[in-house]
């Protein structure tokens, strides 16, 4: 990959720890500079990483070293920060989802010319998900027709200092975790045609739970309860449900049901996990050998897998339809009406099995 790659992280909250995990002693990219809002945590990370420079969001994304900027701000900043990226000549990898609104999303794709616009999230490169995607691409489960995906808690309120922002619109359980399970089922089952939904809101207020904001009331401004079916480009069909409103849930993360099969499939949070098999009549479910994916990958993962291949499999495309599930999702919510989608991306290539020493030292 020669020289290695100049990256520029905007915003530096939790999440950058992960990125910066991933990136920092990676050979095919150097960390150049970091900006955040609160300025003492760009010089923090400029102090741990040689040859990293504490810039202003302008300053990082004017930077001539930078040829990449990761974007970590909240969902309301992701189309600024990218459009001003894409505007100086930059390459984007952002957090999810790739924007708050599907009008910005489109903007930020359409300014992309002939730069790259990536998005996480990219857990669906590890091997937890690519293994599932191998199956079902061997015929492991027969021909895919129906997926269950449900992730439900009781909000984040209850362990996040500062949750505001996922009660305001862009949040939500939707918009915050949708993105992991509806990325990949549109890794292993294809583009979702249409869809239809139901959402709920069954409280007005939350109450903040931890840190020293802990007592204070927040307004729920968003549901927080989605319910939704997706009808698949392929013939399949999703039922999905994320929700702020439970306690827990013992259902699995993902199930696809084939016509000769069940594949549990781990949790799309993370980048590994156990795969598992079961076929019409055998009542214990068969393990399945780690055979695609990135070993032992992080956040961060989708550029890499960019510098590798060239164009990359955690694309703005594939951001852009799962964004367009979800607010189709809930326009049917409001509105009690089947939606058509209007986006339709390729699915991208089974990544090969790639082992922790492979893509770590390449």
């Amino acid at each position: 990959m020669g020289e290695p790659h100049g990256i520029g992280i905007v915003g530096l909250g939790v999440i950058s720890e992960q990125y910066l995990g991933t990136l920092q002693t990676h050979p095919a990219v150097r960390i150049v500079a970091a900006a955040d809002l609160d300025h003492a945590r760009a010089e923090a990370v400029a102090e741990r990483i040689p040859g990293c420079r504490a810039l202003s969001v302008d300053e990082l994304v004017a930077d001539p070293a930078v040829e990449t900027v990761i974007n970590l701000t909240i969902p309301a900043a992701h189309a600024e920060i990218a459009l001003a990226a894409l505007a100086a000549g930059r390459d984007v990898f952002g957090e999810k989802p790739l924007a708050a609104t599907m009008p910005d999303a489109r903007r930020v794709l359409a300014k992309a010319g002939g730069r790259w616009v990536g998005s996480a999230p990219d857990t669906v490169l590890g091997t937890g998900v690519q293994t599932a995607r191998a199956v079902v691409e061997g015929g492991g489960i027969g021909r895919p027709v129906s997926a269950v995906a449900t992730w439900v808690a009781p909000g984040h309120e209850a362990w996040h200092p500062h949750p505001d922002f996922y009660y305001r619109e862009g949040g939500g359980p939707l918009l915050d975790m949708g993105p992991y399970y509806l990325t990949t089922l549109v890794h292993l089952l294809g583009p979702v045609a249409r869809v239809s939904g139901a959402s709920s809101r069954p409280r007005a207020t939350r109450t903040i739970g931890s840190g020293p904001r802990a007592g204070e009331t927040i307004p729920v401004e968003i549901d927080t309860h989605v319910t939704g079916v997706l009808e698949h480009v392929g013939g399949a069909v999703s039922t999905v449900t994320f929700s702020f409103d439970a306690a827990g849930t013992q259902a699995a993360p993902l199930e696809i049901h084939g016509e000769t099969g069940t594949l549990s499939v781990p949790d799309p949070n993370r980048f590994d996990g156990e795969v598992r098999v079961r076929p019409p009549g055998d009542r214990e479910w068969s393990p399945v050998e780690e055979r695609a994916g990135y070993e032992g990958a992080g956040r961060g993962i989708g550029v890499i897998d960019h510098l590798r291949t060239g164009s990359g499999r955690a694309s703005g495309e594939i951001a852009l339809h799962v964004l367009e599930i979800m607010t189709a999702l809930a326009e049917s919510a409001r509105g009690g009406r089947r939606i058509d989608l209007t986006t339709a991306p390729d699915r991208p290539s089974v990544v090969p099995f790639t082992p922790l020493g492979s893509w770590r030292t390449a």
